[in-house]
């Protein structure tokens, strides 16, 4: 067991999690959703995220939602902040010692396609990691051979479109590609993704999901879309814009994540 499994278990009671969840850029008010909340800094937490990027939390909060017992991540370490791809490795090792079956990621991203505007939800159907870097680089064990067919869980996938459905709220699926990041793409990069097959990109999420995986966890990923790819709108993009729009994926997420965690 982790020492951060250890001093969240001292903080927070013995009893097992039942999910857990990572927060994107300008997401970090769905941790208002849990009751009987427990809060512990990151600081507090050996291997967990030590930068930061503004629009992030900065805490693990431990508590309760729609009868389950849940972790969520405030915010995360992105590759692009140290070059580190593993950089959540820590993080995510912890939750599943501390009994997590599944893990539940949010971001915000950019579309790809124009029927997925602004403020709209994606629920991840798969990825493509164009950054090429992976976090399990160094695992000398053969488990570092993971199967990414189905990284993203079917049944999750499809029990979250029929919540969505019945709260009235619009969940496109897609192929989200993972680009290192810090800065935007080019409208060069933007066409070649939509070749590719890509319907958002982003800066994160890709190196969580293969880390649960490799940690058995099943894993439900959603984007908060918050802009237009380079070139496909008039509009500037820049992280104050993802801070602006990001809230109102937010909303559209407080109503739908509980939901899904009900069915878990």
């Amino acid at each position: 067991m982790t020492k951060a499994a250890k001093t969240i278990r001292a903080a927070a009671g013995k009893a097992p999690i039942d999910a857990a969840l990572i927060l994107g850029s300008g997401l970090s008010r769905l941790g208002d959703l849990l009751t009987d909340r427990i809060t512990i800094p990151f600081s507090d937490l050996k291997g967990f995220p030590e930068g930061g990027v503004s629009g992030h939390g900065r805490d693990l909060l431990v508590g309760e939602m729609a009868g389950k017992r849940i972790a969520i991540l405030t915010g995360r370490q992105h590759y692009y902040e140290q070059g580190d791809a593993a950089a959540m490795r820590p993080a995510i090792a912890t939750l599943a010692d501390l009994g997590a079956k599944t893990l539940l990621l949010t971001n915000s991203a950019g579309s790809l396609d124009p029927e997925i505007v602004p403020g709209e939800l994606m629920v991840l159907s798969d990825h493509i990691n164009y950054a090429g870097m992976n976090p399990l680089i160094g695992e000398e064990t053969d488990r570092r051979f993971v199967n990414l067919v189905d990284t993203y869980d079917p049944a999750l996938r499809a029990a979250s479109v029929k919540v969505a459905e019945k709260l009235g709220i619009t969940l496109r699926e897609g192929v989200y590609m993972w680009f290192s990041g810090p800065t935007f793409e080019t409208p060069a990069e933007i066409r070649m993704a939509r070749t590719l097959g890509a319907d958002a990109v982003g800066m994160s999420t890709v190196p969580e999901a293969i880390l649960a995986r490799f940690f058995g966890l099943s894993v439900w990923a959603c984007s908060s879309v918050t802009n237009m790819g380079a070139g496909m709108a008039s509009e500037t993009i820049s992280h104050d814009q993802t801070k602006q729009m990001a809230p109102l994926g937010a909303k559209k997420l407080n109503a739908l994540i509980p939901e899904l965690v009900a069915q878990l």
